[in-house]
């Protein structure tokens, strides 16, 4: 048997610290997604306008409703949540 081989078969993998780090980084986004609830919005880039062909005029953006932001996921996630625990009372 070569030692590569055998160096590979007897390899064990850290599970309990990628669980750990995926742990840590949804915990991380909740918590980003509680203070800063709100994005840019990406077709506007947070502006929430564009101009009309000619120049003149504005039109507001459709996907943002003109407001420049749209509600992140988590934050999404975390609102239905806390919902659910609301309606259990």
């Amino acid at each position: 048997m070569s030692p590569l081989l055998a160096a590979a078969s007897h390899t064990t993998h850290p599970t309990g610290l990628w669980l750990l780090l995926v742990i840590l980084a949804a915990a991380g986004y909740l918590l980003h997604c509680v203070i800063w609830p709100y994005r840019a919005c990406r077709k506007c880039a947070g502006a929430g306008r564009f101009r009309s062909p000619s120049g003149r005029a504005w039109r507001y953006c459709n996907r943002c409703s003109g407001r420049g932001a749209q509600l992140r996921a988590g934050r999404r996630i975390w609102t239905h949540l806390k919902s659910i625990e609301r309606n259990r009372r």
